[in-house]
């Protein structure tokens, strides 16, 4: 990581917690509203894939919206009136973890620059970092809208080193998700997996990925690696 100039994350599930939404309106949903919760993820993260491998893309909250239509009907929920709303509209304004404005503000002192690579389109984007106020702790966030194809397509990850004019190796990329570190490890990023559960590793082409257990470990292995 010794050429590191920027770090790029991953926004969903990374900064922001996607399961949030539902925890909102756990009280209203019961028992089901963590298997209901962990669904709707699923089967948002198989509908960007298989369109993008079909070659039928549609934009992140339209996917996010059918996804969501599945897992209410799945757990007998989807009659129940304005629940779907509900579920949507805080979706659009998710939590962040509380170590996401931290470990930004730490990288920014370190004069890194910082950025968002995501698969939500920009208006979702948008609505998160307002109600989170990470904004002004972002030098740029790209969305994968302007290429109509999901991650962990390369193309999707050539967008960073477009946007900042550099190589690969001089960017670090941050994601909780394995298959995302997976991609962009084969992009030849220095690739950080936020592995919150402590899950095992995945995908061996990816052997030399850090593994921190939250946010908070970034800067000190940056340091570590002396890559400023």
């Amino acid at each position: 990581m010794k050429s590191v100039k920027i770090c790029i994350f991953d926004a969903y599930g990374t900064l922001f917690d996607v399961h949030s939404a539902v925890m909102r309106n756990a009280e209203e949903l019961g028992e089901c509203s963590e298997a209901l919760s962990a669904l709707w993820r699923q089967r948002q993260l198989e509908y960007s894939w298989t369109r993008t491998l079909m070659c039928r893309y549609t934009d992140f909250w339209e996917i996010t919206g059918y996804s969501l239509d599945f897992a209410l009907k799945t757990y007998k929920l989807e009659r129940v009136e304005g629940l779907k709303g509900r579920l949507m509209n805080a979706y659009r304004e998710l939590s962040a973890y509380p170590d996401a404005a931290e470990t930004l503000r730490a990288l920014k002192a370190m004069d890194l620059q910082t950025a968002i690579l995501s698969n939500e389109t920009a208006s979702m984007l948008d609505a998160a970092l307002k109600a989170s106020n990470l904004s002004i702790l972002l030098d740029a966030c790209l969305s994968v809208d302007s290429l109509k194809i999901y991650k962990p397509d390369p193309e999707v990850y050539q967008l960073a080193c477009d946007r900042f004019l550099v190589r690969p190796d001089e960017i670090c990329f941050i994601s909780s998700n394995a298959w995302d570190v997976g991609g962009a490890a084969s992009f030849r990023f220095n690739a950080v997996r936020i592995n919150r559960q402590g899950a095992p590793l995945e995908y061996e082409f990816a052997p030399s990925s850090d593994q921190l257990q939250s946010l908070h470990e970034l800067p000190a292995l940056l340091l570590r690696s002396n890559s400023i």
